[in-house]
């Protein structure tokens, strides 16, 4: 098991009478969260291992079953337990790019060196990712590679970036 974990959704409702679940994923694409293994299902300060889920598409959603689960009760059971996986499971992200979650916490800096703070997070806007950096305040920044990120250093833990620290 890792130190890192990376939470990939959750399961949200049941599917059917036969023990299938209904899931969220915050993977992309949405159903890369079947192709991870184990999953580790977290609920109410518990965890458990689950080595082979069965999954697909199922109209608009993604449905897995669970070994083990055979039944619409033993499903009901698991709603609300979040899908886990262990950081090194993950495959190396290309040149260029990078996991969201290999970015939080690193330090914000201009290029005249200015610290304008940490990487809470990141979220999505369809015209690009925002990194959201906490600093002495909150700043919203474009995760544009080339524009506004300079560079990405992750064995320094700096992302530099081209940004007025007035904005």
């Amino acid at each position: 098991m890792s130190d890192r974990q990376l939470l990939l959704g959750r399961i949200v409702g049941v599917f059917g009478v036969e023990g299938w679940v209904k899931l969220e994923s915050w993977t992309e694409p949405r159903d890369g969260i079947l192709k991870y293994r184990p999953w580790r299902l977290r609920q109410g300060g518990t965890e458990r291992e689950v080595d082979k889920p069965q999954g697909r598409a199922q109209g608009k959603g993604l449905v897995a079953r669970i070994p083990g689960i055979e039944d619409r009760d033993g499903a009901q059971a698991l709603v609300g337990a979040e899908i886990w996986i262990d950081r090194e499971r993950l495959p190396k992200a290309r040149k260029g790019e990078w996991y969201w979650s290999d970015l939080e916490g690193l330090e914000v800096v201009t290029l005249e060196g200015v610290v304008l703070g940490k990487v809470s997070h990141l979220f999505a806007t369809g015209a690009n990712d925002v990194l959201v950096v906490h600093g002495e305040r909150e700043r919203l920044i474009p995760f544009t590679p080339g524009h506004a990120v300079g560079e990405v250093d992750l064995d320094a833990r700096v992302i530099r970036v081209d940004w007025d620290p007035a904005f």
